[in-house]
This record gives structure tokens, sequence and C-alpha cells, in this order.
């Protein structure tokens, strides 16, 4: 690594060899001297860290390049739409709600007689932001004899005054989808359209909601243990301060959130589908995935960052070399249908474990003599870790290149995973292990509804409605 023009590793290797070489020096002097030198490399290897070389995301990149700075195809983009991009535009309405004619004030024309042509019409689309109050009357009959009969109200009109379903879809909607705190959930209620909502009100409403979602969540479950892929990923969520786990399953069609203390097998065994499941389970190579009986796939997004770094941070040419290897077999894998013929898979095959016979030479494993402790397996290096995976996980790892079901990344599970960090980012944490449990099974709803074409809107108005849409209704 080079700072301001110093090449810090080589500085650091020549320190070694001259402690090394240095016989006068007191045990004490050399071992004080070699504990720094540590600290400096664990130093080094922290500042070298970004979204390309590790899993930091790309938001805390240092000096990350901003909107203003894109670039297509090595020149700055312009603002707006590129040539070549299919555009959209506001279209008219056939039946506008309201109709304002026009006159043409004859003052400001010639005098003369005039025939009506029709008309030349433009429409303003806009919204209108109101209370709607809807009182219902029940009648009441009463009988000679004194017995009264009252009309029924409506199913779940119960109370003298409640709120309505709108309310509690939008109020679902703001806090669970758009992630809006409840105070301000509850001053846009107050402010736009002049409603008190409590905090304790928007609660309530999430608590229903996730209680009408008890069945869609069970039919998903049970759903995503006969599906033929699956993408699974975990991700740290703050409950107060104390740290718990946000567990993800899903596919293109369905996704499944589940939270729970435990990041390993005891949360994975809690939420219900993978001990079942029998298809393709593509994840980041967390160790607990593998306790499960059913075909592993490995994350190459993953392997590539962590090439990046051996390469960039240790200095790995055959990190470098897998790297361009992987995306060359993913460009290849690609244009030939998501699916490589056997001789051509086999030739990329060879020279994958071909590198891999560089890498041994380049990254050895360590010595015996390297033991810091009597039992154990011997510290092993980042890169001489990766090493050892790409070997032992071949197949697991390169199945892309045979099975048009496999994907190269677990893409699809980290991208459902992502909204979960930005509720962290708004709010900070989950107030209660309810809060986490409402949003995990209502986001579930909300974006499995997405990836079959239903808006967050119309899924909540149906299901304060007391319907499910048909696409869950089928899986029973």
């Amino acid at each position: 690594m080079t700072i301001n023009k110093i090449n810090v590793t080589e500085a650091l290797a020549n320190a070694e060899k001259m402690i090394r070489e240095n016989k006068s020096a007191s045990p004490q002097f050399r071992a004080m001297v070699e504990l720094l030198i540590v600290v400096i490399n664990l130093l080094l290897n922290k500042l070298g860290l970004n979204s390309n070389n590790s899993s930091i995301p790309p938001s805390k990149d240092p000096k990350r390049p901003r909107g203003s700075k894109r670039k297509a195809k090595g020149r700055k983009r312009k603002p707006g739409g590129q040539i070549g991009h299919e555009g959209s535009t506001l279209e008219k309405v056939e039946h506008p709600d309201e109709i304002e004619t026009l006159e043409v004030d004859r003052r400001s024309i010639p005098r003369g007689q005039y025939t009506e042509m029709g008309f030349d019409a433009r429409q303003v689309i806009d919204i209108k932001i109101t209370k709607h109050v809807t009182e219902y009357r029940a009648q009441i009959l009463q009988a000679e004899d004194g017995t009264q009969y009252v009309a029924e109200f409506p199913a779940g009109v119960t109370r003298p005054v409640q709120y309505g379903n709108t309310i509690k879809a939008q109020s679902v909607y703001m806090s669970q989808q758009q992630l809006v705190p409840y105070e301000r959930v509850r001053d846009y209620f107050a402010d736009q359209c002049g409603i008190p909502v409590s905090p304790g009100s928007i609660f309530n409403f999430n608590k229903q909601a996730y209680e009408l979602l008890d069945r869609f969540e069970s039919l998903v479950k049970q759903h995503l243990k006969t599906r033929p892929l699956l993408h699974a990923d975990e991700t740290g969520i703050n409950l107060k301060g104390k740290l718990l786990w946000l567990h993800s399953v899903s596919d293109d069609r369905f996704t499944l959130f589940f939270a729970h203390e435990k990041r390993g097998a005891d949360g994975m065994k809690a939420m219900g589908v993978l001990e079942h499941f029998q298809g393709i389970l593509c994840h980041d190579h967390w160790k607990p995935y593998f306790q499960f009986k059913c075909i592993h796939v490995l994350c190459n997004a993953h392997h590539l960052r962590e090439l990046e770094r051996a390469w960039e941070q240790e200095n790995q040419c055959w990190a470098k070399q897998m790297q361009d290897l992987l995306l060359e077999m993913n460009e290849a894998t690609t244009k030939a249908g998501d699916c490589l013929d056997k001789t051509t898979a086999e030739n990329y095959r060879c020279r994958y474990r071909s590198l891999l016979k560089e890498g041994e030479k380049e990254c050895p494993p360590p010595e015996p003599t390297d033991r810091t402790g009597k039992r154990g397996r011997v510290a092993r290096s980042k890169p001489r870790n990766l090493l050892e995976r790409l070997r032992d996980f071949e197949a697991e790892t390169l199945r892309f290149m045979i099975d048009k079901r496999v994907p190269f990344t677990n893409n699809q599970g980290e991208n459902d995973l992502r909204m979960t960090k930005v509720q962290q980012k708004i709010s900070g944490c989950f107030r209660s292990f309810e809060g986490a449990q409402f949003f995990c099974r209502i986001r579930s709803y909300l974006s499995t509804c997405r990836k079959h074409g239903i808006s967050p809107t119309e899924a909540l108005e149906m299901l304060f409605d007391g319907r499910l849409p048909d696409f869950i209704v089928k899986l029973e």
C-alpha cells in the first residue's frame, strides 16, 4: 500500500528484516517492534477497505463520486434521460373529474358572427388531500309492543367514531414502506388532512396489519420450501442497543423476513423454511447454512470483493488473475444463454484450478511452528482462507456455469435486505422486539406484492378490507 507516495508495505517489510538481522536487540525490544508492526498492518488494512474490496456499503466509501460525476463509457453524462432511453410522459385522462369551460372574451375580438367549432382541451393533473367522513345511520323500527329493530351496520363499523381502512393503509404504508417515524406520520395526518392520529393509533394499525398477515406468512413459508432456488442472507438490527438479527429468505417472486436473537443455526431453524428446503440455496458462505441438506451455491460478488482486497492490500497476483477469470466466466455464461457447454466449462475449470495452484506458491499455508496456542487450527491470513475456500468449494463457486437456475451472485437476497439498513439509518433502532416483528412480516408482504406487480398502497387497502391478493390465496 502506498500513502503520500510512500510504499508503506515495503517500509514495514524492511523494518521486519532489520529487526530479525539485528542480533544485539533485546528480546523485549524485538517483541515490542513486532507488536507495533502488527498494529500498523491492522490499521493499514482497515484504512484501505471500501465497497469494492469488503462488505462496507458504497455510502461509506471515502471520497466516493457523487451523482454529478457519473460517467458512461469514459465521458460525463448529462442530467436527465439519455440517448436511447425509453421515456414517458403524462397522458390525458379519458374521463376528467371536473370540466371547466372557458369562453372567448368577445370584447377582445372583432365584431361579427361566429360559429362555435369545438374546444381546445388541456388537462391539469393534481391531487386533493382532504378528510372524508361517512356517517352511517341505522334505521330503528319499533313494534306496537315496544320491541325495537335496528339495521345492521357494515362489517367493521363497531364504534361511534373510528378510523377508516384508507387511513390505516396510508399509516402503515408511511411507517413500514416509506419508514417514516411515528411522530412524523402523526404530523402528516394533522397538517395535511386535519385528522388527529396519535402514535399509539399508528402502532395499533401496524399491529392489526401484522395479525391479519399471519395467514400470509404461513402460506409463504410453506411455498418457499418447494421453490427450486432461494437466496438467503442476514443482517444485524439494533433493538435499543442490543444486537438482533434479521434473516431473509427470498427469490424473484416471494420474500420472507424473520427477526431472531441469534444469527446462526437457531435463528435459521426458527424461521421454519431452510431445514425443510431441498432445492438450490444461494448464500455468502456463512457456515451455519451448510447444516441444511440442499444444493449450495456461493455468492461470487463476495469473492470478487475479497479477491480485490487480497490484490490491493496483500499484493496477491493470483487474486487479481482469479478475479478477472471469474468475470470472464460470468460474461461467457451470459452470452451462452446462462449455461456453458461441457467442454467450455471444463476448460474454465482447468484454468481455475491452475490459478489456485499458482496461489499455493504465492500464498502457502502457515507452518506448524507458527502456532500461537497449544490447540486448534494454525491461524491463516485472509488471502489464504479465501484461497482454501475457492479450492474446497469449487463446485459451489462455479455451479453458475452449468445450471441455468444458478445466478452468479446473491444480489437478489442482498437487494431484498437493503431497505432494512435504511430503516436503521432513519430510526437508529427498533424500540421493541414486537416492532421488529411487525416490520419483518409487513415488509415481507409488501415486497412479495411488489414482485407480483401490486403496489404497496393497493396491497394494504386489500389487507384492511379483509382480502389477500389472488396469487396468495392460490397457494392454499
